[in-house]
């Protein structure tokens, strides 16, 4: 009901501006006499047509709506990693759907995860508890548990990887790549 109020405001006030506008625009172009202001009046209202018309029809694709729904297919759609040799081929990988919390490291007899990367070529490099993967609100986000050589992110159809700080979330989508040290999973 609250949103049917708001809508009516709106669309009222569409209408109040349609009729300030038609007004304006007959008494530039009917009863005044003077071209420069003509011009003037002709042009500005131009272009604030082309401005009001083009936030009309973004509004549907980029609003509010749109981005929850973009947010809720990315996420959603995430449904698995795949850790990738050098040459790009999938070694492993780990069914993540319905989970909540993935803690990405080392398995040892005193330290488990969900997401062991002990067998990895750089495992080495990756500490027991590197990172942590959560599930909030239809969100999957990636954090960097103060780990040794780090955790990046590259996001799809990025050319450069970002660093995560320590103990920050970074929302993280499908397509997207993450570095744990020098190991490389792909977000599915």
């Amino acid at each position: 009901m609250a949103k049917d109020k708001k809508n009516a405001w709106i669309r009222g006030i569409d209408v109040a501006i349609v009729i300030l506008t038609v007004s304006v625009l007959m008494y530039t172009f009917i009863w005044n006499p003077f071209y420069l202001l003509k011009c003037i009046v002709g042009i500005t209202a131009l272009f604030c047509f082309y401005m009001y018309a083009l936030k009309k029809s973004e509004t549907p694709q980029n609003g509010p709506q749109a981005q929850v729904l973009s947010v809720q297919a990315s996420s959603s759609s995430i449904s698995k990693l795949a850790m990738l040799s050098e040459d790009g081929e999938k070694m492993k990988e780990w069914y993540i759907q319905g989970e909540t919390a993935l803690l990405i490291g080392k398995s040892s007899t005193d330290n488990e995860v969900e997401v062991d990367l002990a067998d990895a070529e750089y495992a080495s490099l990756i500490s027991k508890q590197h990172a942590v993967l959560n599930y909030a609100s239809g969100i999957w986000y990636l954090e960097d548990l103060d780990s040794r050589n780090g955790v990046g992110i590259k996001r799809k159809g990025a050319s450069t990887k970002q660093v995560l700080e320590n103990e920050a979330p970074y929302k993280i989508d499908s397509g997207d790549m993450i570095y744990i040290a020098n190991t490389r999973l792909l977000v599915q």
